[in-house]
């Protein structure tokens, strides 16, 4: 789609597109900006999307910051699984319950929608090396597409960050900084680092563009449930990228005449580090310590929160918390009851959607989406942490027996 310009979520300031235009000159970092298009410049129907053999992303093109002619890395992303939970249904009395497992991406997370668009971009920028700080998941996402598309990069990873997710970046080649400090620290330094060296900056919350790859979640949504809207999205805050995104791709689907209604979006955060929950419930934000299991949201300073204050509020949405004990039982009952695996921060969704469920705040007629924003495996010893792992047994046949006799 034609971008027509970018717009200042604090002071509504406008800017001319640019690949390389990341905040608002009067607002500094604060001033995040928001893509706007020309949507009229753009016809596309249900039937045109259906008819795609591009099962990626990449067949929403059309509704991306993207030229035609740019080159976009070799990984596919997207187009990820929508499965029906049908044991979750029958042990919460509801009809229709999805999930959406984003888990499924080249680098195990949805960040990998972002970096796609991210890596695109600095192309378009002329951009040999990309930097950005993350909590694992966005750093090995773009350390991956990089990798892919023959670009370099240098990320900083606040010290909780998860070996597993530390270990993808060394693997894929990223010039990695380990910060001994947490992520709000890191994104600090990070774009600290972007300025002084002239690097593309690929932070979700900082770069305009990224939140526009992961809108395509929700063009995915719609499309894999008929072209319907969903009653609700469940999903996991710690930026407030993710939030952002799916708002952004359902009013797309609004103002392109292909949906008339936003779904609910409900936004699920840890109760140990839930600041936006605070500023909606309050109206004011307070900065927190990012104090939980879940850390792809252990963020304290979400620095897209306008944009998915705006999520939430718009599609009559809202915003609630969840315990670390809370988190670590989804950890067992989701792949327990869907077969899907999936990491804290990911499940934090369906510990959300969970106690709406247990509390009957969901009509058993919605339709409900959880989203799950990353694998399991990204963080394997949280996993093991809510296991028991079995005790060695001797290996003969008699032993065996009656082992087994023990476990069925």
């Amino acid at each position: 789609m034609k971008v027509n310009l970018l717009k200042c979520m604090a002071c509504g300031k406008e800017y001319p597109d640019a690949p390389d235009r990341y905040v608002c000159d009067k607002c500094g970092i604060d001033g995040i900006l928001d893509v706007v298009y020309d949507y009229k410049s753009i016809k596309i129907s249900r039937e045109e999307i259906a008819a795609s053999k591009n099962y990626s992303l990449w067949r929403y093109r059309k509704m991306l910051p993207v030229a035609d002619s740019t080159q976009i890395a070799p990984l596919q992303v997207g187009w990820t699984p929508l499965y029906r939970a049908s044991a979750v249904e029958k042990v919460h009395g509801l009809s229709h319950v999805y999930i959406k497992d984003d888990g499924r991406n080249p680098t195990a997370s949805l960040k990998d929608r972002a970096s796609a668009v991210g890596i695109a971009k600095a192309r378009e920028a002329g951009a040999s090396i990309i930097c950005a700080a993350s909590t694992g998941n966005a750093a090995s996402s773009l350390a991956g597409f990089a990798a892919s598309a023959g670009l370099k990069t240098v990320i900083f990873v606040p010290k909780r960050a998860p070996r597993a997710k530390v270990t993808q970046l060394l693997v894929y080649g990223a010039k990695t900084v380990i910060v001994d400090d947490c992520y709000d620290r890191a994104f600090e330094l990070s774009v600290e680092t972007t300025k002084k060296f002239g690097f593309y900056n690929r932070n979700c919350a900082y770069n305009p563009f990224l939140v526009e790859g992961k809108k395509t979640v929700a063009y995915e949504i719609w499309e894999q449930l008929g072209f319907e809207i969903p009653d609700r999205v469940y999903v996991s805050i710690g930026d407030g990228c993710i939030t952002s995104g799916i708002y952004k791709g359902f009013y797309d689907l609004i103002q392109l005449g292909l949906a008339d209604r936003l779904p609910r979006i409900i936004g699920v955060q840890a109760a140990g580090c839930n600041p936006v929950e605070v500023a909606m419930k309050t109206g004011e934000f307070v900065a927190q310590q990012g104090n939980t299991i879940a850390d792809s949201i252990a963020v304290g300073i979400p620095r897209n929160r306008l944009k998915a204050m705006r999520a939430l509020k718009e599609s009559n949405g809202d915003c609630i918390s969840v315990t670390d004990d809370e988190i670590k039982s989804a950890l067992l009952e989701m792949p327990r009851s869907t077969g899907v695996f999936g990491e804290p921060a990911g499940v934090t969704a369906f510990a959300g959607f969970k106690k709406h469920a247990l509390a009957s705040n969901i009509r058993t007629d919605e339709k409900v989406v959880v989203l799950i924003t990353g694998n399991g495996l990204k963080d394997i010893e949280s996993a093991i942490s809510v296991c028991t792992l079995p005790q060695p047994v001797a290996p003969d046949s008699a032993t065996i027996e009656k082992h087994v006799k023990t476990l069925v």
